[in-house]
C-alpha cells in the first residue's frame, strides 16, 4: 500500500497540488500537516504516517523538503524504513528507494537540501548585519514615538499619572510603555 504525506509551512499555503500528485500515484491514505514548519520537531501527522506503515508499504511524498528537517533526519527515517522493509518515493525529486540508485539520489538530494538551508541562513544573517551597520533598525517599528514617550514621562513625573493610565491613553500595554520609558532614559 502507498501512504502519502503532504505538508505546508503556513496556513496561507495550499496542499491541493501535493494531494493531487499523491492521489495520482495511487496513495490509499494521505496524511497532512498544515501550518507546520519543516524544522518543527513535532509534526503529528508525519509521525502518524510513519506509524501506519507496514512491511511492503511505500511512503510517498511530493518533495523532500516537505518531510525532512535535515540530512541526518532524512537518513534516520530512511534507515528506519529500510529496517521495517518500507520503501520510499519522492515524486518531484524522482527518488525511489527500491533501487540502489534511488537510495544514492536520496542521500545526495538531502545533502544539497541541507546545504541550501544553511546558505540561506548565512545570507540572511549577513544581510541583517549589513543593514545594522548601515543604521537600519531591524524588527518591528516602535509602537510609541519619541514625542509620545516624552509626553508620558511628563504626565507621570509632573502630574502623578500612573503608567497604566498613560498606557491606556496611548493605546498600548503598560509593559510596552514601561519598556519605552526605560529605553529612553
Amino acid at each position: 500500500m502507498k501512504v502519502g504525506y503532504a505538508r505546508v509551512s503556513t496556513c496561507d499555503q495550499n496542499l491541493d497540488m501535493q494531494i493531487r500528485a499523491l492521489k495520482k500515484t495511487g496513495c490509499a491514505k494521505i496524511f497532512r500537516d498544515e501550518g507546520v514548519s519543516a524544522v518543527a520537531s513535532e509534526r503529528p501527522n508525519f509521525s502518524a504516517a510513519l506509524e501506519s506503515l507496514r512491511p511492503g508499504d511505500t511512503l510517498v511524498i511530493w518533495k523532500m523538503d516537505r518531510a525532512f528537517r535535515s540530512l541526518i533526519h532524512a537518513l534516520n527515517v530512511l534507515e528506519e524504513l529500510e529496517h521495517r522493509r518500507v520503501e520510499f518515493q519522492s515524486l518531484t525529486d524522482q527518488i525511489d528507494t527500491a533501487t540502489a540508485m534511488g537510495r544514492f539520489v536520496y542521500q545526495v538530494t538531502n545533502a544539497f537540501s541541507e546545504l541550501e538551508r544553511a546558505l540561506i541562513s548565512e545570507r540572511t544573517r549577513a544581510g541583517m548585519a549589513a543593514a545594522r551597520e548601515r543604521g537600519v533598525t531591524l524588527g518591528r517599528p516602535p509602537k510609541l514615538s519619541h514625542r509620545q514617550i516624552e509626553r508620558a514621562r511628563r504626565e507621570i513625573d509632573e502630574r502623578g499619572k500612573t503608567i497604566a493610565h498613560m498606557a491606556r491613553t496611548l493605546g498600548v500595554a503598560p509593559i510596552t510603555l514601561s519598556r519605552a520609558l526605560n529605553r529612553e532614559e
